[in-house]
């Protein structure tokens, strides 16, 4: 079997490395080359020896795929330079999400935008945070039930893996361990306008509210989200097993989840509850990913596999 060539732009930071181990693994993929600012050689696991180029020496018309895991600001001109040597294109930047003044890009939250990603030329992967975060909210904005002029509350905890791979004091071992914080406080968070920007594009009015905090550990992500309710709903959960019956990574959950239920795995699992005690209708939505599969690496397989015509599963963990 001829395999499909492919690219990932910015290979050796978390994302990208995660990449390319999911790529090594799938089974119509190989890894042509990656980029990184110090160039070099990677053994895949099966010790083939895989070029590290610097980025100005990418070959892209070598490749039918090229993912970008470059920075935010810097992948945008690359994303079109790949498009115009004639790959399909996967950013896993936030230059080309909603929120960003990108127009005409599919959103690549999988679950949602299959027909668009289907399509697609250039499909904008999302954010790790969002993800968490719209897959719990979707059922009730794709029926208008969220209340009008509300405020969404977006709690959110992630791995230390979330911050990137450059190095910084505040994700040193004795800064993080034994700790947890807050930080982008504010509503000021790079993920606030891709959120706020996803919600009002399905119809509402409502704000979110985003605090982001730093887990003790190096992968994953569990979010907490209340959301103020139309009216009172006796079997909320129902919405959500309707909406990703059959879906193979997404699992509505009768217990909230843990980190240990989806790190390694492509998959966002999600309780929902009833908040009690309130004196408006209201719910708890607990979601959990791992944010370098299903919040980042896997994601964009995912996408270029129906950017392929490949089954979407192809070389994911579940």
């Amino acid at each position: 079997m001829n395999k499909i060539p492919v690219a990932v732009l910015g290979g050796t930071g978390y994302a990208g490395a995660t990449l390319c181990e999911l790529i090594d693994r799938h089974p119509a993929f190989e890894l042509a080359f990656a980029t990184a600012r110090t160039p070099g050689e990677m053994l895949s696991s099966d010790a083939t020896v895989i070029p590290v180029l610097p980025l100005d020496e990418a070959p892209l018309e070598s490749a039918r795929v090229v993912f970008s895991a470059l920075p935010h600001g810097v992948s945008a001109p690359w994303v079109e330079r790949a498009k115009a040597a004639g790959a399909r294109v996967v950013d896993l930047s936030a230059d080309l999400r909603p929120g960003s003044g990108a127009v005409g890009i599919p959103y690549g939250l999988t679950e949602l935008a299959r027909d668009e990603v289907r399509d697609a030329d250039v499909v904008a992967n999302p954010g790790c945070y969002p993800t968490a975060v719209l897959l719990a909210l979707a059922p009730l904005l794709r029926r208008g039930l969220i209340a009008p002029a509300a405020t969404i509350s977006a709690t959110a905890a992630s791995g230390v893996t979330g911050a990137g791979a450059s190095p910084k004091k505040e994700l040193m071992f004795a800064e993080v361990t034994d700790n947890y914080r807050a930080y982008g406080v504010g509503n000021a968070h790079r993920h606030v306008a891709e959120l706020q920007a996803m919600v009002a594009r399905h119809g509402s009015d409502a704000d979110l509210v985003f605090t982001p905090h730093l887990l003790p550990v190096a992968r994953g992500i569990l979010a907490t989200t209340i959301v103020p309710l139309t009216e009172a709903l006796s079997d909320p959960a129902a919405l959500w097993r309707a909406d990703y019956r059959g879906e193979p990574f997404v699992e509505v959950a009768s217990t909230p989840p843990s980190l240990r239920d989806v790190v390694g795995r492509n998959v966002a699992r999600v309780f929902v509850t009833v908040a009690a005690n309130a004196r408006r209708p209201a719910l708890i939505v607990i979601s959990a990913i791992d944010n370098l599969l299903k919040g980042a690496g896997g994601q964009a397989v995912q996408n270029a596999n129906l950017m392929l015509g490949l089954d979407e599963g192809a070389g994911l963990p579940r």
